[in-house]
């Protein structure tokens, strides 16, 4: 008789514990921080944010005459906010293009298969990046110019009705951005299309709409930008206007929609596609 050797009972292996949602969330804020180039970018924005304020501040010839119920625009110009829009659009696509061109996207899906629960963190995290960096501008963009405004006793107090609005409003408008150029990235995975389509989203397609007519208005009001001006504004058009003007409620709803259009699909997109 053969003694027959006993082989011992293979153990299946044993699976790590899933991610939790802080996990995701610690990862996203490491590879965010980790970029040098982000802190440059940002930095170098803000100041230029901060600049044109004070220059519109200082150019202004007509703040002495200005009405007091009009709140000055002169802290949020234009080229200042339209240059914090296209950044933030275009770093909130590189935190999910950058993974695709670099492969890391793989590493990261096999590490956290939910896929959906990584958008959703690399979201929340952009969010919270973003919103800070509004606020750094929207409320140094207010000091600045009314400090300039105040040596020619045009300035106005943070209690001048709208001015909260005007403040709130321009410190959000970073992180919706910042959040569509994310959705963006994550469904077209390409970092030029995804600058491209977001450039063309934010910033030109405004300007191919005008409020003069119904049709045209109601296109141009669904947009970030139109809804940014209306709320860092404090008047409405003059009896003898004829433009359609967007409404403050309809604009903060603008505000909120957008990002949910861009995040959402982006989370079904990347459950339902190979990486």
């Amino acid at each position: 008789m053969t003694a027959l050797s006993s082989v011992p009972p293979a153990h299946p292996a044993v699976a790590g514990p899933p991610a939790r949602f802080s996990d995701l969330l610690a990862s996203e804020w490491i590879k965010m921080r980790s970029l040098r180039s982000t802190p440059w970018t940002i930095a170098l924005t803000v100041l230029f944010v901060l600049g044109s304020a004070a220059v519109a501040a200082t150019t202004d010839s007509t703040a002495e005459s200005r009405p007091t119920e009009f709140l000055p625009f002169d802290a949020y110009p234009p080229a200042g906010y339209w240059t914090l829009m296209l950044v933030a659009s275009c770093v909130g696509a590189l935190t999910v293009v950058s993974e695709y061109s670099s492969g890391l996207i793989r590493t990261t899906t096999v590490a956290v298969p939910a896929r959906g629960s990584v958008v959703l963190a690399k979201a929340a995290v952009t969010a919270a990046v973003w919103t800070a960096v509004g606020t750094i501008a929207s409320t140094g963009s207010f000091l600045v110019s009314q400090a300039v405004l105040s040596t020619r006793h045009a300035g106005v107090a943070l209690t001048h009705p709208g001015v909260v609005r005007a403040l709130v409003a321009s410190a959000v408008l970073a992180p919706v951005c910042a959040l569509v150029g994310l959705g963006l990235g994550v469904v077209l995975r390409h970092a030029a299309a995804t600058m491209v389509t977001s450039v063309f989203v934010l910033l030109m397609l405004p300007t191919m709409f005008s409020e003069s007519n119904r049709w045209s208005a109601d296109i141009k009001h669904t947009l970030v930008s139109s809804a940014w001006k209306r709320l860092v504004e404090t008047w409405g058009p003059g009896p003898d206007s004829l433009a359609y003007t967007a409404t403050v409620p309809g604009s903060w709803l603008v505000y909120v929609l957008w990002p949910l259009v861009a995040v959402v699909p982006a989370v079904f997109v990347v459950r339902r596609r190979d990486v």
